[in-house]
C-alpha cells in the first residue's frame, strides 16, 4: 500500500467540516458503500454529487475513516509478528498478533469519557471499558479482542485530523508492536469469555 499516496488524499479531506449529521447507520452505509473502490478525494467528490449534506457529510466521512483504517492495517500487517486475515469480510478480525486474534479500531479521544487524557494515560481499564460500552450499535459492534487507537491533538483539539497523519500513525504502530507482551494487555470479561485489548496512543502532545 502506498502510504505516502494515501496521505496525501487524506489531507484533502481537512479543509471541509467533519460533521456526521446522524448515527452510523446500516442503511447509510448500503447508500456510501462506493467509499471502498474509491480511491481519490476528486473521485469521492464527483460521486457525492447530488447528496444532500447530511448524505455527503456521511460519505466523506467514511472515506476518510476507512481509508486511514486501511493504511493502519497495512502498517500492522507490515511486521514478522503481525499475520493479517485472508478473509476480508471477518468483522471480528483484522489480523493477529503472536497469533492472538484482534480487531482494530482509530477512535479520537472521546469527549463522553468526561475524564481528561492525562487521567486516561493513567486508568487505561477505566476507559476501555468505556469504549467497549459506548461503541456503535451497528456494523462492527462486538465485544472481542480489540485494539483502539487513540488519537488525542493538543494543539488544536481536532482529534480527527489526526487520521490522516500516516506517518505519525506508523511510528506508534511501529512503537507498539516492537513492544508487544502479552502480559500488558488488558483482560476484560462482560460475562462471555475472556476479552484481550489495548490502546495505542498517538498524539503530538509535547
Amino acid at each position: 500500500m502506498d502510504l505516502q499516496r494515501i496521505e496525501i488524499e487524506l489531507k484533502k479531506r481537512l479543509p471541509f467540516p467533519y460533521s456526521w449529521g446522524k448515527m452510523q447507520s446500516d442503511s447509510w452505509d448500503k447508500k456510501t458503500n462506493f467509499i471502498y473502490k474509491t480511491y481519490s478525494f476528486e473521485t469521492l467528490i464527483k460521486r457525492t454529487v447530488g447528496f444532500d449534506k447530511p448524505l455527503k457529510d456521511y460519505a466523506l466521512n467514511r472515506w476518510y475513516n476507512y481509508w486511514s483504517a486501511m493504511a493502519a492495517e497495512d502498517i500492522f500487517n507490515s511486521h514478522e509478528i503481525v499475520s493479517a486475515n485472508k478473509n476480508k469480510f471477518d468483522k471480528f478480525v483484522d489480523f493477529r498478533i503472536n497469533n492472538i486474534p484482534f480487531d482494530h479500531k482509530t477512535s479520537v479521544f472521546p469527549k463522553g469519557f468526561n475524564k481528561s487524557y492525562n487521567y486516561a494515560l493513567k486508568n487505561k481499564t477505566e476507559l476501555i471499558n468505556w469504549l467497549y460500552e459506548n461503541q456503535s450499535q451497528e456494523g462492527r459492534k462486538h465485544l472481542k479482542n480489540r485494539l483502539f487507537i487513540i488519537l488525542y491533538d493538543n494543539k488544536t483539539q481536532k482529534h480527527w485530523q489526526l487520521k490522516s497523519e500516516i506517518l505519525i500513525l506508523k511510528k506508534s504502530i511501529n512503537d507498539y508492536i516492537n513492544n508487544f507482551y502479552l502480559e500488558n494487555l488488558t483482560k476484560l470479561n462482560f460475562g462471555k469469555d475472556e476479552i484481550l485489548s489495548d490502546i495505542i496512543w498517538v498524539t503530538n502532545k509535547k
